[in-house]
């Protein structure tokens, strides 16, 4: 069926039907074993290769450099279906699609040819940017330095998600002077290591955990000027964590509407003979899937903003594509706060809606709210309100990308 008979609304265009249709069928098949993955804390390896295979990495490339051709529009809708089907694998893509995103809008030839190339061909990029313990703010204790032979990385990450199901790593790293750059190695680099230590309580099938680095031989094309990468990255990635919770609020909404529609047992002082004919169950399945619809919508109108900032950067027009990118993060930021509060209550009243069976760990239906918390958190939205404010009343810019660690 499509997005408009499952009473989603349109996709983002009018091709979109036409772009997502070879991935469907995939995404059901993630559908399937989904919560058996979560129940048994199976990483998505089997999973993550099907979506390698279909192309799905490749989806921002131009047609003529292999991939499909989609709009950020267009692939934040796929975003959410994937999301719809496992939150985690969305989550553990999301370095891999920021990255090709930094490819596709890339003033630099050589660098857009060699990995365009490389993500046509299948391969898919992992993280390594946030360090925990006494890290600093403004640099990285990761450092990447030159020595007779070339170049060498050495630190540790943590955070490091997808790079486990990865061939190449993005490695935040400070050079020289303390300058921060992108270090891109391959996964089975002598001296990389990434371990599954990820012991949140959600998304914990996206192998979250650390990777160390150790005396790592790299060469100067695989080191890469922080400062020259696609501006509205911190508006992008903050918009794969709201696609991912609006796909999220999309399977709450399904498993709820199936659980009710096959429940039997009801209570006495129930407003109806069973479950499906109870008005305020049927309240219940309503506001669930309508913060669901919501949230979907909210999304797809911020990703108009990230592509105006695309489209002003390939038109190498810095002063608008400031502009641009300054606007898609407060865009990303108003999301943000509304998306946020919609998923985290219709994850909890999907509780509301069926009886104390819903709480048994082979349902899985905590994971809905387990992954949207977790979501959540990434980037506190305590600070968003007044980031709004201060832009809607003194004109106020989005502060740029944060970073997280001790002040010096």
């Amino acid at each position: 069926m499509t997005q408009i008979e499952n009473g989603w609304g349109a996709g983002p265009s009018l091709d979109y039907e036409v772009l997502a249709a070879p991935f469907r069928p995939v995404f059901a098949r993630i559908a399937e074993e989904a919560v058996a993955r979560e129940v048994d804390r199976r990483l998505p390896f089997t999973e993550i290769g099907w979506l390698k295979e279909a192309g799905f990495g490749a989806v921002r490339l131009p047609r003529e450099s292999g991939g499909s051709g989609a709009s950020l529009p267009e692939l934040f809708a796929l975003l959410i279906e994937l999301s719809a089907a496992d939150s985690n694998l969305t989550q553990a893509l999301r370095a891999h699609f920021g990255f090709t995103e930094d490819v596709v809008s890339s003033r630099d030839d050589e660098h857009r040819r060699t990995w365009s190339a490389r993500i046509a061909a299948g391969d898919i990029v992992g993280n390594a940017w946030s360090e925990i313990g006494d890290a600093k703010q403004q640099t990285f204790s990761t450092r990447v330095e030159k020595n007779g032979h070339g170049w060498t990385l050495n630190g540790a990450k943590f955070y490091t998600t997808g790079s486990l199901f990865a061939e190449w790593i993005d490695v935040g790293a400070s050079a020289e002077d303390d300058v921060s750059v992108g270090v891109i190695v391959a996964s089975n680099s002598p001296g990389v290591a990434v371990v599954d230590d990820w012991d949140g309580f959600g998304q914990i099938g996206t192998a979250s955990g650390t990777a160390t680095f150790t005396d790592v031989v790299v060469e100067a094309e695989q080191i890469v000027a922080d400062n020259d990468r696609f501006r509205y990255g911190q508006a992008f990635f903050q918009l794969v964590h709201l696609a991912t919770l609006a796909g999220v609020g999309r399977a709450a909404a399904s498993d709820l509407a199936a659980r009710v529609a096959a429940r039997t047992r009801h209570y006495t002082n129930g407003a109806g003979p069973r479950s499906s004919q109870d008005p305020q169950v049927l309240q219940i399945v309503g506001r669930v899937r309508a913060a669901a619809y919501a949230s979907g919508a909210i999304v797809l109108k911020a990703a108009e903003a990230l592509q105006r900032a695309f489209d002003a950067r390939l038109a190498g027009d810095e002063e608008a594509e400031r502009l641009a990118t300054n606007i898609a993060d407060i865009e990303a930021a108003q999301a943000q706060t509304v998306v946020t509060d919609l998923i985290l209550e219709a994850t909890t009243l999907v509780f509301d809606a069926l009886g104390a069976s819903a709480t048994r760990k082979d349902a899985a239906l905590d994971r809905f709210w387990r992954n949207a918390r977790t979501l959540s958190s990434h980037n506190p939205r305590i600070y968003k309100h007044r980031i709004i404010g201060d832009f809607a009343v003194n004109g106020t810019p989005h502060p740029d990308q944060w970073r997280i660690g001790r002040v010096a």
